[in-house]
């Protein structure tokens, strides 16, 4: 890192083991690269690409940046359209606009931040539970509905199904829709813990 370069805080809302991989990405930038990570966040204001993942491709195009390392950029360079991890009031407000999806919200977060050391995180598509690794998350869906996904495979439970398309963790290979905070029963709760077991 350069000399005037200040480093970047760890985003909030990490597991211990996150912040370290956080931290990991951030130290080894400069050693494997030859540029300081202001040099890279120079580098990206300049892309003519306005979304994030085109940015991304367009890093890994052009400068042979990796997908961690060119995320770590644009969340530097591009706080607010990132969405970055620090943020995480504003992405939760901004998300969970709807009252009966952030009931059902409040009810996942009771259950699972009542098992030891959770850590809750948001993100700006979802709101993401973990310990070592992440174990749920749960994503507003239109009518006042969510998504809860687990690190749980489908058939750990007829209701669960595998995830289409989703954008949080790939450890996270089931999933089940809660149309009602009431849905947040004990068999969910068990879920849950199964799912924390495994993280």
């Amino acid at each position: 890192m350069a000399a005037d370069a200040k480093p970047i805080a760890p985003p909030s809302g990490l597991s211990p083991r996150q912040e370290k991989w956080f931290a990991s990405v951030q130290a080894s930038l400069e050693r494997d690269t030859g540029k300081s990570l202001d040099e890279w966040v120079a580098i990206a204001k300049t892309c003519p690409e306005t979304r994030p993942r085109a940015r991304a491709a367009w890093l890994k195009a052009n400068y042979g940046l990796l997908q961690n390392r060119a995320m770590h950029v644009l969340n530097v360079a591009f706080p607010s359209e990132i969405g970055g991890w620090a943020q995480g009031d504003t992405l939760r407000t901004a998300l969970w606009t709807d009252p009966a999806s952030r009931a059902i919200l409040e009810a996942v977060q009771a259950a699972a931040t009542v098992l030891p050391n959770v850590v809750m995180g948001q993100r700006k598509q979802f709101t993401a539970f973990s310990r070592e690794f992440q174990f749920a998350s749960v994503r507003p869906m239109k009518g006042g509905k969510a998504m809860l996904g687990l690190a749980l495979t489908p058939d750990a439970d007829p209701r669960l199904e595998a995830p289409k398309n989703e954008s949080w963790s790939e450890r996270l290979k089931a999933r089940l829709l809660l149309d009602d905070p009431k849905q947040v029963d004990p068999s969910v709760k068990a879920l849950l813990r199964a799912a924390w077991e495994r993280s």
